[in-house]
């Protein structure tokens, strides 16, 4: 089996996991890096992202296109795994399965809600009716797509973890910091409820990027983004690790639903189906339905004693391994389905 893996290379592209442990489990795969392209072409010159945020969008994505074409020709793949599929045309997918290649989609956002410039597009959205299989971490979206296009076969897969026992071990031994910490980007639902809980009281550790222009408070610390190895340190050493969903994700789960738990982390997180699905409430994280209960979980965990917080902490993490949440496990999983096409 030859797959032709299409999207980014980027150190927080979800593709990366699939390309390398579909590689470790013996499956030939090559890279067409559109999202990589686009970005060299975007960020050419002033003229270039000017036009394009003017609707005039050929002069990037007819190059992609055609250099996808190229790519596909060249490698003569069984399957080409689309990641989210922006930058893709529609004529290009229909030419794919004119060859008789099957074509699969993991779109980390959902193709039918854009809460950002950078979640969706049109090409998104017409093309969703065009691949073999669908690859979603949403069951709302699984359903969807099987109403709406039941010519496409759709598979449940959930986001996970990639952190090596190495890591893992390094960040237990790291003192922990009494305090509240969110980790991710800012948006408008994410600042009212920072300064919800800043204004509870509570000091909130935040790491990301822009915060600055959107909050100044005396409880809120503002930090830069953080990657590697230092995520998975914060991750584990703020006691309190706040999980804050995106207007696209209020039902289900986020990358964070796993990362902070396989670290060790002790986490807050939306009551939601699919959260309650992968953690046991109150042993392996901590589920709210609203501010007022977050509040009230977060001063009560700042209170645990070291004995408890442990408790959290062991129990967390032997869910994420014994569950096989890891993106290794998730890889097979999705391997068992592409095979079957």
């Amino acid at each position: 089996m030859r797959i032709l893996l299409v999207g980014a290379d980027k150190t927080f592209s979800i593709e990366n996991y699939y390309y390398n442990y579909l590689t470790e489990a013996g499956v030939t795969v090559d890279r067409f890096l559109a999202q990589n392209i686009f970005y060299e072409l975007y960020e050419k010159s002033s003229l270039s992202k000017i036009g394009f945020r003017l609707g005039f969008t050929s002069n990037i994505y007819n190059p992609i296109n055609r250099l996808f074409k190229k790519a596909v020709e060249t490698y003569k793949p069984d399957i080409v795994w689309v990641f989210k599929g922006m930058e893709l045309y529609p004529e290009a997918l229909h030419w794919v399965k004119d060859q008789r290649i099957k074509l699969v989609n993991y779109n980390p956002d959902n193709p039918f809600l854009f809460s950002g410039r950078g979640s969706g597009n049109s090409n998104i959205t017409k093309s969703i009716g065009l691949y073999d299989l669908h690859f979603t971490y949403n069951k709302e979206i699984e359903n969807e797509i099987n109403e709406k296009f039941n010519n496409s076969k759709v598979c449940y897969l959930p986001f996970g973890f990639d952190l090596t026992e190495e890591t893992f071990l390094h960040c237990r031994q790291l003192p922990e910091i009494n305090e509240c910490c969110f980790l991710g980007n800012p948006d408008k639902s994410r600042v009212s409820f920072i300064k919800t809980i800043a204004q509870a009281g509570i000091k909130v550790n935040v790491f990301g990027h822009g915060w600055k222009r959107f909050i100044s408070h005396d409880n809120v610390v503002i930090g830069d983004a953080v990657y590697g190895i230092r995520l998975w340190e914060v991750l584990r050493q703020y006691r309190v690790q706040l999980n804050l969903m995106r207007p696209h994700n209020l039902n289900s789960h986020n990358m964070r639903t796993f990362e902070i738990p396989a670290v060790g982390g002790v986490m807050i997180a939306p009551r939601t189906a699919e959260h309650e699905l992968f953690f046991e409430n109150t042993k392996q994280a901590f589920l709210y339905r609203d501010a007022v209960e977050c509040i009230s979980l977060i001063k009560e965990i700042l209170n645990f004693s070291t004995r408890q917080v442990q408790q959290v902490r062991k129990a967390a993490r032997e869910k994420s391994v014994s569950a096989g949440y890891s993106y290794r496990e998730r890889a097979q999983q999705a391997l068992i389905h592409l095979q079957a096409l």
